[in-house]
Parts: C-alpha cells; sequence; structure tokens
C-alpha cells in the first residue's frame, strides 16, 4: 500500500489507517467475550495482510476495551511493536467520572492528560505511543497545561508526536503557540455525505454557508504539514447500501459510486475513499468495520484513482446542487 510520511515518526504509514474502536464488544461494562477477542484477531490480521500499519484509538473506546483486546490480538498474532504505528486519543470524560454528578465533558487539564496516556500504555501493553491526539476541543483549556503534559511524556519517551482531532485551524494554531512539538495530525470527519471542511472554500462568500463556519481547517492543514484523517470515511455505508427512502442526493451519489465501481471493476467502498484519497491535501481514510470482506473492499481504494471530472461528479452528486 502506498504511504504517507509524519514528521516525526521514522516509519511510514499506509495510506489507510484502522480504527479500532469497534474491536472491544460493546460500550458497558460487561467484559470481553471469546468472540469479541476472535473478531479482533480477524479484523487485526485482515488490516495487516492488506498492508496497513496505523492503527487508531481512543481511551473511552468501548470504556477501554478496545485498547485491551487489540494488544492481546497483537500478541496472538506475533506483530513486531516497531512495525507499526500506534495512535490514540484523550480528552473526553464519561458522565459520573469522577463522581455521580459530573457531567459528560472535555478535559485537557495537565492531570487527565497523563492519567491518560498511563492507562492507554498499561491497556495497550506497550511503553510508547507513537502519536497521541486531543480528541475533541476542551472549551476551557489552558494552552500552558497542555504544553507541560507534552512535554513530559514526549521527554520521558512515552509519546513520540502529538496531534489533535475535531479542532479548528485556529484551535490548532492556539496550542501551537504554546506547544513546543509540531502537532502532526488532525482527525476529522469528512465523507461524501459530510463534506463541508471542503465546502468552506467552494461556498466562502456565498448565500449558501450556513453551515458552522470550518474556518478554512483543511487550508490550514496544508499549509502547515498537518496530516489530516478522515472519520467515519464512508458515511457508514450510506453510500454503498442506501435505504430506499434516503434522501435525492444520498441515492443519486450511490448510483454513481456503483456506476464507477462496475467501470473501474472495483467495489464501491473503494470508490467512496478514492474520493477521499484523490484530494490534494493527502487525506488518511480511519477504517472503522470489523468485518474482514469490508476491510479488504475498502483497501482497493489504494489502487483506484478518480479523475478530476470524476471527483466533481461525485462532489456535486452527493451535495446535491451545482458549484456555485
Amino acid at each position: 500500500m502506498k504511504t504517507y510520511q509524519i514528521p516525526g515518526i521514522d516509519l511510514p504509514v499506509s495510506r489507510l489507517s484502522y480504527g479500532c474502536m469497534r474491536l472491544g464488544g460493546s460500550w458497558g461494562d460487561d467484559p470481553l467475550t471469546t468472540e469479541d477477542r476472535k473478531r479482533a484477531v480477524k479484523s487485526v490480521a485482515a488490516a495487516l495482510e492488506r498492508g496497513i500499519n496505523i492503527f487508531d484509538h481512543a481511551d473511552i473506546y468501548m470504556r477501554g476495551k478496545s485498547e485491551t483486546v487489540f494488544a492481546e490480538a497483537l500478541q496472538d498474532l506475533a506483530v513486531d511493536r516497531e512495525q507499526i504505528v500506534l495512535q490514540s486519543k484523550c480528552g473526553i470524560r464519561f458522565p459520573g467520572d469522577p463522581s455521580p454528578h459530573s457531567p459528560g465533558r472535555y478535559d485537557f487539564s495537565y492531570e487527565h492528560i497523563i492519567a491518560s496516556v498511563e492507562g492507554i500504555l498499561r491497556r495497550l501493553e506497550t511503553d510508547y505511543l507513537d502519536i497521541l491526539l486531543l480528541h475533541r476541543p476542551d472549551p476551557l483549556v489552558e494552552p500552558e497545561e497542555v504544553a507541560r503534559a507534552f512535554d513530559e511524556l514526549h521527554r520521558s519517551g512515552k509519546v513520540r508526536a502529538f496531534g489533535v482531532s475535531n479542532h479548528t485551524g485556529a484551535q490548532i494554531a492556539l496550542l501551537q503557540a504554546f506547544v513546543d512539538q509540531p502537532l502532526v495530525v488532525n482527525q476529522l470527519e469528512v465523507n461524501l455525505l459530510h463534506s463541508y471542511l471542503i465546502d468552506d472554500g467552494v461556498l466562502a462568500n456565498q448565500r449558501e454557508a450556513v453551515y458552522v463556519n470550518a474556518s478554512g481547517t483543511l487550508d490550514y492543514c496544508r499549509l502547515h504539514g498537518i496530516l489530516v484523517q478522515a472519520w467515519s470515511p464512508v458515511a457508514q455505508g450510506a453510500l454503498t447500501n442506501p435505504p430506499h427512502d434516503a434522501p435525492d442526493n444520498v441515492l443519486a451519489a450511490a448510483e454513481l459510486v456503483a456506476q464507477f465501481a462496475a467501470e473501474k471493476e472495483t467495489t464501491g467502498a473503494a470508490i467512496v475513499l478514492a474520493w477521499l484519497l484523490r484530494h490534494p491535501a493527502g487525506i488518511q481514510p480511519v477504517l472503522g468495520t470489523t468485518n474482514t470482506q469490508r476491510i479488504a473492499d475498502s483497501c482497493l481504494a489504494d489502487d483506484v484513482t478518480l479523475s478530476r471530472e470524476e471527483w466533481c461528479r461525485l462532489f456535486i452528486a452527493a451535495r446535491g446542487g451545482r458549484l456555485p
């Protein structure tokens, strides 16, 4: 599989990443099952076999069980830790943590970042993370605290590189003004049906631009060499298996996806992901399925190249209207 280079990471990373959220079974406190463990091994093996070498986690995924079962899968598969890139996220806190009246919230305090990384390393059974991301913007962020935590984690060798998730360009700039380490990744929701980061530039100064301002985030990331990772890159399968009552734009885009897949002798998932890969920002889709056939179908995107015309036809169909 073709690769990208992330600053601060020696190992080139595959153009597709594997998201490990679903590996951990349920969101409840119930323990991992034998079936959960078998599914994790099969999913991780399928990703590795197709050239994926970067695996995305978060401390909250299935309340830590996703990281735990992933570590077990690596051991079962005898994977060399030095040949993969491990990424995890922190900053989201569940309701009831630490007291019954505590609300669900975001927490970028020094104490929470340090404690979260210690838990991540313990569950993943590793001495270090290649990349740590701050999961969702904390409205009470004090960048000096983030900088102190990052300095300690980097100096101790527990985290090699840092980034963010769901952040705007301005929020990244604020953090970067205090943090010495470069922020090298921004993980964002982007797909054909959630293309607001791309619309942001196309619709500037247009009446249609009513979505929350994306603040030039995609351009900011390109300008500063920040890898954009796309979560939910296939829009939960809406373009490969749309319901009959789906909106007209979804049905039209799904029809075009199927047409291109037939013409190029590939899968619908490959076309949807190739649309992201075609963007010159160098977007890295994060696959979130535990279905091994879907993993295989998705990885075919690495061999698909869309023309400008094909890319724009998909963009316009999914938007449900012509460009301004």
